[in-house]
């Protein structure tokens, strides 16, 4: 990665591979991996995002989110995985387009997203519902609601649906290292 770049920065709906292809690009750049949602809730305390969510509440969470955020973009040279809510966080959306970083949409159709989140919906407690359904259900109006603001604020849109990680790992390098 470039020093006039020092962020490769991943946003994305639950489910769009922003934490697995994260972790990997990280490993091929060299750089450290940060996952905003472990940093998120390490500010507050608390031991899961669940957890964090229902004892502090979403404005507290999405305060903490802007901080860790800020924090992150403020350290070398890393990948930045954000939480799926973080680019609607008061003032994120302000730091991700002041920051030096690359910043890339992971975009995955609703279909594709309910597919790869199905298997662990059931069985991870550490996913809030945001619309008061639950997170299969409500991926159409969450991808509906924030597809618009993702693409503002993305520097590329990398459509990963069909992609496979290797790819996708390949051309988030390529990008990185572009910059």
């Amino acid at each position: 990665m470039s020093h006039r770049v020092p962020h490769l920065v991943l946003m994305g709906l639950r489910g769009s591979g922003k934490s697995t292809l994260g972790a990997l690009v990280a490993s091929r750049l060299g750089v450290v991996f940060v996952d905003l949602d472990d940093r998120t809730r390490a500010l507050l305390g608390a031991a899961s995002v669940a957890q964090a969510w229902r004892e502090r509440g979403e404005p507290a969470f999405r305060e903490a989110e802007t901080r860790a955020l800020e924090r992150a973009l403020g350290e070398p040279a890393c990948v930045i995985a954000l939480g799926g809510g973080t680019p609607t966080a008061p003032g994120a959306a302000a730091l991700l387009r002041g920051a030096a970083a690359v910043v890339v949409y992971l975009r995955a159709d609703a279909p594709t997203l309910r597919a790869r989140l199905a298997p662990t919906v059931a069985s991870d407690p550490d996913r809030p519902t945001l619309t008061g359904t639950d997170a299969l259900t409500e991926i159409d109006a969450v991808l509906r609601d924030r597809d618009g603001a993702y693409r503002g604020l993305a520097d590329h849109v990398l459509e990963v649906g069909g992609l496979p990680p290797d790819r996708a790992v390949e051309r988030l390098a390529e990008l990185a290292r572009s910059a």
